[in-house]
């Protein structure tokens, strides 16, 4: 029997299969974020433009917009051999990146790129359903925490490690090291010991059957509201991170001090995660998104005061407070969707959620030439004090239920 009074991490760790779950996101996770890094340096290098170096992260963000069609797939199948599938896919697919050495090749690279993202869309929502089967429902808040801190933990060292690998091997060194890191995911998931049923024949036109994630997230009244307040605070995110050379050079820093920054809000991130399941249960999905949110307003507005401290101190707040209200609309997802319909409800939230974070971008790009960083910054963490008071709950003095399964979350 499992011993209840171990710290519920440890539980999480000491799990056959939630442990190779994990490995296989710290080792694909490792060989994506070396080559998120590699790809845009690789085109800056063959042709000189930033333009077509940013055009990478396109190409990799792209496919997010068709989330509620793409997760469709991951309710169609097994979910154990489509991630087995997919990650031996992208493995080939890499392969053929050795051909790019010349400008002329770079449509190979995009195409890849785009290829890459679908997969990693239906691949998160496979992943996500398999988990919720597979991992006790009572921890899978401290399940996703763990998930968040290795990948912020690669975002750390894996970009570090790519570029001193392309700097000595060229771009298509890199291409394998991703590859040979997807083989070995794709070993880990084949040993999972999971059971799975095979999906019922489906039912409907296709679109009804796309349509159903969104419907259900929209008529439910635990995931609506987490995965709006979750869109407006990506959004903000977005606009947050458009400003961030600005905040390096009000500072009199130079670019390169934005790693710096990037390493203490990845700190952050990686505290956050594993404390993520005992704030979860002690307060529920909403009170935790909703203080984080709160945490991240005022680390936002805080970076408005040109410091080095205060800039060091909002990165670690922003790594702390942005990643509560991921975790818990995914956790919530798990927890509140039935498995038949899990794919498409977690592709559709991930598209609802981190597609507002790209139009951030972009806005704020065009926005930090016109108007001053400070005054957006202070803006920005006035709209999210608000998305952060909209969210929370009414105090009712009653604690929040602990993290099992939902009458509906199962059918």
């Amino acid at each position: 029997m499992t011993n209840r009074t171990t710290w519920p991490v440890v539980r999480v760790l000491r799990d056959r299969d939630a442990g190779l779950y994990l490995s296989g996101v710290v080792v694909s996770g490792f060989g994506t974020s070396a080559l998120w890094l590699a790809s845009g340096v690789w085109v800056k290098d063959l042709t000189g433009s930033d333009g077509l170096a940013a055009l990478c992260v396109l190409a990799l963000w792209l496919p997010t917009l068709a989330g509620p069609l793409l997760g469709t797939l991951a309710d169609r199948v097994r979910r154990k051999p489509l991630l087995i599938g997919l990650n031996l896919l992208l493995g080939a697919l890499l392969l053929t990146l050795v051909a790019v050495d010349a400008p002329g090749d770079l449509w190979l690279l995009y195409a890849v790129l785009f290829v890459y993202g679908a997969a990693g869309v239906v691949h998160d929502a496979a992943e996500s359903a398999l988990v919720a089967t597979a991992v006790d429902p009572s921890l899978l808040g401290d399940f996703n925490g763990l998930r968040m801190t290795a990948n912020e933990g690669m975002k750390l060292l894996a970009p570090t490690a790519g570029a001193g690998l392309y700097a000595a091997f060229g771009g298509a060194s890199v291409a394998l090291l991703d590859a040979a890191t997807f083989v070995l995911a794709a070993g880990l998931y084949a040993v999972l010991r999971v059971r799975e049923e095979k999906p019922a024949p489906p039912t409907g036109r296709r679109r009804e059957r796309t349509a159903e994630g969104v419907r259900h997230l929209w008529a439910h009244p635990v995931l609506r509201p987490l995965v709006l307040a979750g869109g407006a605070t990506m959004l903000c995110a977005g606009l947050n991170g458009a400003m961030l050379y600005a905040v390096v050079d009000d500072l009199g820093r130079s670019p390169a001090y934005a790693g710096v920054l990037y390493a203490v809000q990845g700190a952050g991130s990686i505290a956050v995660g594993l404390l993520s399941g005992t704030a979860l249960r002690r307060l529920g999905e909403r009170r935790f998104a909703a203080f984080g949110i709160a945490l991240l307003a005022l680390a936002v507005a805080l970076r408005a005061v040109p410091s080095d401290p205060s800039a060091l101190v909002g990165s670690a707040a922003i790594g702390a407070g942005l990643p509560a209200v991921l975790i818990a609309v995914l956790t919530s997802v798990q927890r509140e969707t039935p498995d038949a319909l899990l794919g498409r409800v977690t592709a559709t939230a991930s598209t609802l959620v981190y597609a507002p974070n790209v139009v951030g971008l972009a806005a704020g790009a065009a926005l930090v030439e016109l108007v001053s960083h400070r005054l957006v910054l202070v803006a920005l963490g006035v709209v999210l004090l608000v998305t952060a008071a909209l969210l929370r709950p009414p105090f009712t003095g009653v604690r929040p239920p602990s993290a099992g399964v939902s009458p509906s979350s199962r059918p």
